[in-house]
């Protein structure tokens, strides 16, 4: 029984790492392809307007429209031209029809045939060599790295930010590379007890399948004795509520509303995308960065609509509800249009559509003001402010902006967005209207923080542990790998040796170092032969149990030196 157990296991490691290895072949072909895009020379001489090089150097997808063509032109002269000493071979007969295609329409799937080829070239050959080559033996290393346990002390833990439904939130760092993070606390005990049990596991896998630069990204999953925790993109430039009415006269000038709603909308386009709706958009949930851009924050009430249906829920915030969720109709991604409608209204004119600042009003009627009442617009807002408001705020969901086939396109399009280049937007270099001051603190004091109670009367079992086991699942791929670009880890790990050889800790002839020991064994001198025995077995195991076919396993017992625990660990 034991021994197929073990062979489930290693099927199991083995499977992991052939999907590690696809991911990979992904990686190169994206950094192969973003070399063909990116003209990085500055030979590309001026463009057209006389504005310089600056734009020879943007990726061909987000130069301006209008100088595109001109773009698209030095593309195919550097790669796609025989006579040029960076002429890609593989593509080469494409050049052509790229011409062709240019002439009709510079359109940004010109050179998708490229792409097509490269793939195609680099999943053969190519791929098989970098199996064989030193440097996915550094991959392995890194794989593993990634895959250490996390726990609390993998963390210093700072002030409290604020509070969500199960927890407090607080800020946190990792110890080994000093990224900052926020770290969501989802008390065990207090989840249990509201049966929440589901919609904590919902949000953080949802967390942890969106990558955008526009929704707070999921980075790692652990748990402690009392609590489950997300480990989250810190964002110190506060919420827009913080915003919209602590920092002068309520609301915002309209290109800063511009500008957010824009982010809003590609965030919502990359959830909709993973046939997500939110259900929760309102300005506590939508965070600004160091920068000021924006992230949608919590997605505790996001849920994933199957293909061709639509689902019922009765959930959200009293005021940003959608008719059709207060009338428990069915729905799919309208709610999320109805809400980016009432966040536009209130960042411009400082207030709800349907309810005032600080008014006291019982749920019912401001229900029926969602249901009943249209909003109205004071002189604060332009023509095609008021416009996209009311195309947003439609009662009946098929006529609302963004819910018909076109979705996310249809919202772009509006004229309210005219001023917007959202492939810039989306690339992350289109300039913000406001930058958080560095000096000042968006949020709460810690004393203003509202303390959670005591749970009582509640005791966790082992079915309580294995949902725990599901939630805490580590490091989360890649936004790990961004800490380890990000913090210059990766520049100082990855090194190989001279001239590019292969490095002591690649080679398998190589002795393993030996693994350090803790100060009270440093201090007693004492030496347990049968444990490091026993750790060697286990290691030496884990490693052969990840070796493809086309590797030669290291000699029994010993492994390489960076899975070993020595360098690579040493982040």
């Amino acid at each position: 029984m034991m021994m197929v157990m073990m062979m489930v296991v290693t099927m199991m490691v083995v499977t992991m790492m052939v999907v590690m290895m696809m991911l990979v072949m992904m990686l190169v072909m994206m950094m192969m392809v973003v070399m063909m895009m990116d003209d990085d020379d500055g030979d590309g001489g001026s463009d057209d307007d006389g504005e310089g090089d600056d734009e020879d150097e943007e990726d061909y997808e987000v130069t301006p429209d209008e100088k595109r063509k001109s773009r698209g032109d030095q593309i195919i002269k550097k790669f796609l031209t025989k006579q040029s000493p960076e002429c890609v071979d593989v593509v080469e007969g494409l050049a052509e029809h790229c011409r062709e295609n240019l002439e009709l329409s510079p359109c940004k799937e010109i050179f998708s045939d490229c792409r097509m080829a490269l793939h195609e070239y680099l999943s053969g050959a190519p791929f098989s060599d970098y199996q064989n080559s030193m440097y996915f033996d550094r991959f392995l290393q890194w794989k593993m790295l990634e895959r250490q346990p996390v726990t609390k002390d993998t963390f210093r833990q700072y002030r409290v930010l604020g509070k969500g439904g199960f927890g407090e939130v607080c800020a946190c760092q990792v110890r080994a590379t000093g990224k900052m993070y926020a770290c969501k606390k989802l008390e065990k005990k207090r989840i249990k007890k509201r049966k929440g049990e589901s919609m904590a596991l919902n949000e953080k896998q949802i967390l942890e399948k969106v990558n955008s630069r526009f929704v707070v990204s999921l980075a790692y999953a652990y748990e402690t004795k009392d609590a489950l925790c997300l480990v989250l993109t810190i964002m110190n430039g506060g919420d827009l509520k913080f915003h919209i009415y602590n920092m002068g006269t309520p609301g915002f000038e309209k290109e800063r509303v511009q500008f957010y709603a824009a982010e809003i909308c590609c965030g919502l386009e990359h959830l909709h995308r993973e046939s997500i709706v939110y259900r929760d958009l309102k300005p506590e949930n939508i965070l600004l960065d160091d920068n000021g851009h924006i992230r949608i924050s919590d997605l505790g009430l996001a849920i994933k609509v199957p293909d061709g249906e639509a689902i019922r829920g009765r959930v959200g915030t009293v005021g940003y509800m959608a008719p059709e969720v207060i009338n428990n109709e069915r729905y799919s991604m309208s709610p999320d249009w109805w809400g980016l409608g009432c966040l536009i209204y209130e960042m411009t004119a400082g207030r709800s559509p349907f309810r005032a600042r600080k008014e006291r009003v019982k749920r019912e009627e401001v229900e029926k003001r969602v249901q009943e009442e249209e909003e109205e617009y004071s002189d604060k807002f332009t023509e095609d402010t008021k416009a996209i408001c009311r195309m947003l705020l439609a009662k009946d969901p098929k006529q609302r902006l963004g819910c018909k086939s076109e979705g996310a396109l249809e919202v772009k399009a509006h004229p309210f967005f005219k001023n917007i280049n959202f492939k810039r937007l989306e690339a992350g270099i289109l300039e913000p209207s406001f930058v958080p001051d560095p000096r000042a603190v968006y949020c709460k004091d810690v004393l203003d923080i509202e303390q959670f109670s005591t749970v009582k009367g509640v005791n966790l079992d082992q079915t309580d542990n294995d949902f725990y086991s599901k939630f805490a699942t580590g490091s989360v791929s890649i936004p790990w790998q961004n800490e380890m670009i990000e913090t210059e880890c990766f520049s100082d790990l990855n090194v190989f040796g001279p001239q590019g050889t292969r490095s002591p800790d690649l080679d398998w002839a190589q002795p393993p170092e030996a693994p350090r020991r803790s100060l009270l064994d440093r201090l007693f001198r004492r030496n347990h032969p049968e444990a490091t025995v026993a750790r060697s077995r286990v290691s030496s195991s884990s490693v052969n149990s990840t070796l493809t076919p086309c590797q030669t396993p290291p000699p029994s017992g010993q492994t390489p030196v960076g899975l070993q625990g020595t360098r690579a660990s040493d982040v």
